[in-house]
């Protein structure tokens, strides 16, 4: 029997969408308001959510004050309060999009999570805009 564990988190920081190696028109025609050369902020809500078997001894499919410890060191102290841009190595050269920024997220937790259990990472940046990912 394979049940899923989810917990929510969330972080605030600021990030611009742009191409260093496009022009400042191509950026504004692609980006937008997303461009700003001074940033802009999210109160980024998250979702980690982690299926596997229930162990027998445990109960549990994974603790889930284990999974709130590995979001609070690998994800909150990394973005929370940061420029993603500026301040987050893994953004020094890729755009820190939603979809990539939940691709970061499930990078730096898959590696901490038993391989025999699946991770689904779902990013919401706004109320109205999320994105999910399940490492494939």
């Amino acid at each position: 029997m394979r049940v899923t564990v989810s917990r929510k988190a969330h972080f605030n920081a600021a990030h611009r969408l742009y191409r260093k190696d496009w022009s400042m028109e191509k950026n504004d025609a692609v980006f937008g308001k997303c461009n700003n050369p001074n940033f802009h902020g999210h109160n980024y809500e998250l979702i980690v959510s982690v299926t596997g078997e229930i162990d027998q001894e445990t109960g549990f499919v994974i603790d889930v004050k284990i999974l709130s410890d590995l979001i609070k060191a690998h994800i909150e102290n990394a973005f929370d309060h940061k420029n993603l841009n500026l301040d987050v190595p893994e953004f020094a050269d890729l755009n820190p999009t939603a979809e990539n920024i939940a691709v970061v997220i499930w990078n730096k937790l898959r590696k901490h999570i038993d391989n025999n259990k699946d991770l689904e990472v779902v990013l919401y940046e706004t109320p109205r805009n999320f994105v999910t990912y399940k490492g494939e």
